[in-house]
């Protein structure tokens, strides 16, 4: 069974990976050509089908990404057999909003459900839960990775928002602050751990001097 969970994992992590970079690959390209075409020079009408072609050619990949985040952020908390239950009672719901409301009320109701399991996520690593499962351990890993997959959900959502300024806003600086926090505590987890350690125990000694 744990050698199932790990290749499920492993596959889970390659997808994600390969997915971000086909987007990444999509979105330097046409940041490049915006530029070399001076597509900025040229008539709105042709600026309009510039972006639509763009927003096209990345629209699967983002679905993609928004799918795989619904099955990688319940495999925290879940067992393989209910985390493909869960996956299959979603992708039954998903799909039923999608025939009745359209695909982008379906994608958001994705975003928001695994927006709401990641917040638990974060909740219970914060806490020190040993009841989830993470790649790697340590305390501020694990709480480092969830922040980083609350931003990256945040960043998708906003991605169906940005016309409302204000919570297009707020929801940048959510994103943003998730993210550095996130990779301050995947990149740097041991340093965070011996300054948090050290200072712990300067105060413990300086109680006990008291006392």
């Amino acid at each position: 069974m744990a050698r199932k969970r790990a290749s499920y994992d492993f596959y889970l992590i390659v997808a994600t990976a390969v997915v971000l970079g086909v987007i990444s690959v999509i979105c330097v390209y046409g940041m490049f050509y915006f530029k070399f075409a001076e597509i900025q020079h040229l008539a709105p009408a042709v600026k309009t089908r510039y972006m639509e072609a763009m927003n096209q050619a990345v629209s699967p990949f983002v679905i993609a990404l928004i799918l795989l985040l619904g099955i990688c952020v319940p495999k925290r908390l879940l067992p393989t057999v209910w985390l493909n239950r869960f996956a299959g009672a979603l992708a039954l719901v998903v799909g039923g909003v999608a025939v009745f409301h359209g695909v982008v009320a379906a994608l958001k109701l994705c975003l928001i459900v695994t927006l709401a399991l990641q917040v638990v996520v974060l909740a219970l690593a914060l806490g020190g839960s040993r009841h989830l499962t993470f790649e790697r351990k340590g305390y501020w890993t694990r709480v480092g990775s969830s922040c980083m997959h609350l931003g990256l959900i945040l960043f998708i959502l906003d991605l169906f928002y940005y016309r409302s300024h204000q919570l297009h806003l707020v929801l940048f600086w959510v994103t943003t602050a998730s993210t550095v926090i996130g990779m301050s505590g995947c990149f740097y987890a041991e340093s965070i751990a011996r300054l948090v350690g050290g200072r712990r125990g300067r105060r413990d000694g300086e109680d006990k001097s008291a006392g």
